[in-house]
């Protein structure tokens, strides 16, 4: 069929023609990046044909904001690829179609083929809509599908095709109208060919009320007005570079500029503005972002040296904007306006990056999704880094992600319960491999692969094997990897396990060489892993020398080349350190001989230890710990490697200290916990004095966070000045004439009063949540709750939360305070002990009160019995399952499993902590006389 009459008198008849509830004097004025978890779920969706291929759209949009509904037209250029009888596009189910033509022409003759549509419908499983034609179209022709539909703005989220309101600064409710395309929601504003590969140029009208700017992705090529209607016009956009559907964006909303653009010239001498939007009362907070926005985008142009094709930039702080992430559309991004006038630059390095690596080269699938993401985290993190030495986040990156995943991975079951938390793992494994590319094959070689791989891919999509094409034909090509060796290969043995590599250096000091192996990295036990041993990496060995030291040469002395094993020659002398892996340039934990650990050691306390960067000093501690927590180191070097912290002052080296206290305090038991505390007051009582000296209230964040953290972890560990501050402060509240009305003191010291104080305190914290009141939060009495049962060291005051709670029944608590309560008690040897006895003591009476409430009995067993890490634990467990067979109900097969993981714990309990005791006593003792002598 052959349009009739063009497709703006067909599109005003339809405006014409609304009912007249919709015929205001006013028009429309009365009307986790790619989400990671949403393309894991996209990449198994069912495609589209490629029979039939689009070459540019013309949308036509008319929202009625205050109604939150819209009429639109499409025209969309097709191809065949294929003879084919049928067109599917995406159209989600809401979408109402009100009209469908389509009219092709003959390749060669170009002559205009009669065509009928024989059916158009929605498929009922699936948001596509299908056009079948009364006969096959020729492969090469070309033609147009024009579909006219109604929809629905969304309200209830900002996706999609949404709307918001706002009250402005004349308390007015305003509506704001805008896009968030990605992933896949193209399809719920209107039919398209909704896939990422499917890039094509847009050409977009839009109404809008006079009184409100329209923003998209290219500036407005004209308006123009609309007959009878003073108070809307249409805005024509100009028609923008090829394109994904889901990088189209649109916003709609009384916006004001922020100052004059900022321009930046790029290479080829072109200027593009970049103007920042806001609502007129929060122009104030966005005052210096224009700056700010032009020194990101500077950074991030200078990576990548190929100019963008646009002319200009909009960054728009939108009110009530909910997405979890900026929408980053090509040309417009749009921010919460807290994101976009906060201080710090890593989010805004994303976005920006996002116009390169998303928008003029886009993934081919949402398998490549996490690629992309990846790559656009390490960048954003370099530019943060160059622009403020990564102030926001304290200088820690990449440590922040690494040691979670080093955690992760070195689970029996990596994120075995969360797909989600799979696609962000996999994600940071790949920016990690981007920043060991960038040391291995030297920053300029890494540049210039991934400009080669930009600059071939612009406009295009691309996959993961271009990536590695483009770093290995730059690598080959400046000598930086042998000839035999691509990045490919050296990436995907990273990328296709769930697992990380050990390193363990064995050096033989009279031949000056070392042997160096491979396994699998598994700190939680048992470390039967399928597959484990026949798992190997392509791992980098770079090795800085003690007597050659120097951190600034990373090419790697070999590859392990997905061997377990090979010898290193030329090794420093038997008084020289090596440090493997320096810098944390793979994301891989390194052992030692034991000589080599003591040589560390020595160094590490000498004033000269500065000259090994707090990065490696903050690794060697790191992996020290997590080492002999996995078996494989003794903890008497772990603990030694803690000495050198007495003169220790960069937080950066400091910040694993604080993770390795709390999981060896946990894993430890009662026996020797007094004296893991009083180690723990001795390493940290000198950093926080160091710290409470010359206080400023403009300090730096790191500064301030590491006194925070050291003095919690001090009162946790009974450090009595903070002990006798919080009791000071806690009687405020004890002497508050109405102390059920609001709780005067900070949370920080409500937790060294319930684990160090009085009997007497506790008991007043715990009248406080039996009589809170239904008006306050109750957010406070959880968070009252979860410090009287998870605080306490003194077992009398935990039976007496567990006889008021499990027993007695008191109404005053609920069956989420019992799972609560059971949740805290199993964080701390001292309550999962206490709790045990208890269960022990109280069978009877328990087992016939709860085996009946399945979830709250197996919570209640598995809190009581799962925890305990030694020999005399394994007894009491194994004791009570034999005293009570048959009796434990649908919480048999949890007991099981806890002997069970308690028999493999208590093994590595009775090698180490004998190991640990020995050593704290050793410690301590020294401590006492260093103590008597100064």
């Amino acid at each position: 069929m052959v349009l009739k009459i063009s497709m703006y008198l067909c599109w005003l008849a339809a405006a014409m023609s609304l009912p007249p509830d919709k015929m205001r004097p006013f028009h429309i004025i009365k009307t986790r990046s790619i989400d990671l978890n949403n393309a894991h779920g996209l990449a198994m969706e069912s495609r589209l044909e490629k029979a039939v291929v689009p070459t540019g759209y013309r949308l036509e949009l008319e929202p009625y904001l205050e109604d939150g509904v819209f009429k639109g037209h499409v025209s969309i250029n097709i191809t065949w690829l294929e003879e084919s009888d049928e067109v599917a596009v995406h159209a989600a189910h809401d979408i109402e179609i009100t009209n469908t033509e389509i009219r092709a022409q003959a390749p060669d003759t170009k002559e205009v083929l009669k065509l009928g549509i024989r059916r158009a419908d929605s498929d009922l499983k699936k948001p596509v809509y299908t056009i079948r034609l009364d006969k096959a179209v020729p492969k090469g022709s070309t033609g147009h599908l024009d579909i006219s539909f109604n929809g629905n703005m969304q309200t209830a989220v900002t996706e999609a095709f949404f709307k918001t309101t706002y009250t402005n600064e004349n308390e007015e409710e305003t509506i704001v109208a805008a896009t968030q395309l990605r992933p896949n929601n193209a399809r719920r504003m209107f039919p398209c060919f909704d896939e990422p590969a499917f890039k094509t140029p847009f050409q977009l009208s839009v109404v809008r009320p006079r009184t409100m700017v329209a923003l998209s992705n290219m500036p407005v090529a004209r308006t123009e007005d609309i007959t009878g209607e003073p108070n809307a016009v249409w805005d024509h956009f100009e028609t923008t570079p090829s394109m994904s559907t889901f990088t189209l964006g649109l916003v709609i909303a009384d916006l004001k500029q922020v100052g004059s653009p900022a321009v930046y010239k790029d290479e080829n001498g072109n200027n593009l503005e970049l103007r920042v939007w806001g609502r007129q009362e929060f122009l104030p907070a966005l005052e210096g972002v224009p700056a700010k926005v032009l020194r990101v985008f500077a950074e991030v142009s200078k990576f990548w040296q190929v100019p963008l094709p646009l002319r200009r930039l909009d960054l728009v702080a939108l009110p009530n904007y909910q997405g979890v992430k900026p929408a980053d559309n090509w040309g417009l991004i749009v921010f919460k306006e807290s994101d976009l006038s906060s201080r710090g630059y890593l989010q805004l390095a994303q976005e920006l990056s996002y116009q390169w690596l998303g928008a003029l080269t886009t993934p081919a699938w949402w398998t490549d999704a996490h690629l992309n993401k990846a790559l656009v985290g390490y960048l954003a993190a370099e530019t943060a880094f160059k622009i403020n030495n990564g102030s926001e986040m304290e200088g820690k990156w990449p440590m922040t992600v690494l040691y979670s995943l080093y955690y992760e991975f070195s689970k029996r079951y990596p994120h075995s319960r969360i797909t989600g938390m799979k696609q962000e793992t996999t994600s940071t494994k790949i920016e990690l491999l981007f920043r060991m590319f960038n040391y291995t094959l030297g920053g300029d070689t890494f540049r210039k692969g991934l400009r080669m791989f930009i600059e071939t891919r612009k406009f295009k999509t691309f996959t993961g094997d271009d990536i590695w094409q483009a770093l290995n034909t730059a690598a080959v090509a400046d000598g930086r990897i042998p000839k035999d060796i691509d990045v490919k290969t050296i990436a995907e043995s990273w990328i296709n396990k769930d697992r990380l590599p050990l390193i363990t250096v064995e050096r033989n000091y009279e031949s000056n060489s070392a042997l160096i192996w491979q396994k699998v990295y598994l700190r939680e036990r048992p470390h039967d892993v399928p597959d484990a041993s026949r798992m190997s990496w392509w791992a980098p060995l770079v090795v800085a020398r003690g007597d050659q030291l120097s951190f600034t040469n990373t090419t790697p002395a070999a590859w392990m080349r997905n061997h377990k094993d090979l010898n290193l020659i030329n090794m420093p002398s038997k008084e020289h350190f090596i440090i493997v892996n320096p810098e944390e340039i793979a994301p891989i934990p390194v052992n030692y001989d034991k000589t080599n650990w003591n040589l560390l050691l020595t160094f590490l306390q000498s004033e000269n230890r500065v000259q090994i960067p707090e990065l490696t000093r903050a690794k060697l501690l790191h992996d020290a710990w997590n080492l002999a927590y996995a078996g494989e180191l003794s903890f008497a070097t772990a603990l030694n490697m803690t000495l050198f912290l007495k003169e220790e002052k960069h937080h950066l080296v400091w910040d694993p200290v604080f993770t390795m206290i709390d999981h060896i305090g946990k894993h430890i038991c009662e026996c020797i916990h007094a004296k893991f505390q009083a180690y723990v007051r001795t390493l940290l009582t000198p950093l926080y004095e160091e710290l409470m000296k010359n206080v400023k209230e403009d300090e730096e964040n790191w500064r301030k966070n590491l006194r925070t953290l050291t003095k919690n972890f001090l009162c946790r560990a009974g450090y009595q000045p903070c002990v006798t501050e919080a009791q000071e402060q806690f009687k405020k509240w004890i002497v508050a004439p109405n102390p059920d009305e609001g709780n005067p003191i900070a949370n920080q010291y409500i937790c060294p009063v319930f684990k160090w104080g009085t009997k007497e305190e506790w008991e007043f914290g715990l009248q406080r949540v039996i009589n809170f009141p239904p008006s306050r939060k109750q957010s406070e009495r959880t968070y009252l709750l979860k410090t009287l049962a998870g605080c306490p060291v003194d077992e009398s005051k935990i039976i007496r939360l567990l006889n008021l709670t499990l027993l007695e029944g008191n109404g005053n608590f609920t069956e989420t305070d019992q799972f609560l309560i059971l949740s805290m008690l199993s964080g701390s040897p001292q309550g999962y002990t206490t709790l045990f006895h208890f269960l022990h003591n109280n069978w009877q009476a328990l087992k016939l009160k709860y085996t009946s409430q399945t979830t709250l009995w197996n919570s209640l067993i598995t809190a009581a019995t799962s925890q305990f890490t030694t020999q005399e634990g394994l007894d009491l467990v194994s004791k009570l399952l034999v005293d009570h067979q048959g009796e434990f109900g649908s919480a048999e097969h949890i007991i099981e499993k806890s002997v069970r993981n308690i028999r493999v714990e208590a093994k590595w309990s009775a090698e180490n902590l004998p190991v640990i005791e020995k050593w704290l006593d050793t410690y301590l003792e020294n401590d006492k006389e260093i103590q008597r002598k100064g």
